[in-house]
């Protein structure tokens, strides 16, 4: 069984920094992409950012020069570095694994339950 396990959401001030974290769990052979999304209230889920196994990178225009994805490929974990917050990034923030599992050939693509993160003053 493999979870996703998302943190580090919560209240920030507008200009604010928050970090988000998500651990893939369970028996992992390799994840080849993991990114985040994030829905906000009456919109559509959009895409936020995400990063491959070889560590390219790729941002929605709404977040570039000021959120950073990273990985650690040895805690199967990604996190989401997020500053100069504005009260539009206030949104519920989902994490998204695509991985390989030992003992298929199958690939995977699981999402985690998600992280309130509110910008408000």
């Amino acid at each position: 069984q493999v979870q996703l396990v998302e943190s580090g959401g919560g209240l920030v001030q507008p200009g604010g920094s928050l970090r988000l974290s998500c651990q893939v769990a369970g028996n992992i052979r390799s994840i080849l992409t993991m990114g985040w999304y994030r829905q906000a209230p009456g919109k559509q889920r959009e895409l936020v950012a995400f990063v491959t196994g070889g560590d390219s990178t790729n941002y929605a225009e709404s977040v570039k020069g000021r959120f950073t994805i990273s990985r650690d490929n040895a805690k199967n974990t990604v996190y989401l570095q997020m500053t100069n917050l504005k009260p539009e990034d206030t949104a519920v923030y989902y994490c998204n694994a695509h991985f390989l599992l030992y003992g298929t050939p199958n690939e995977y693509d699981y999402g985690g339950q998600g992280t309130q993160v509110t910008v408000s003053s």
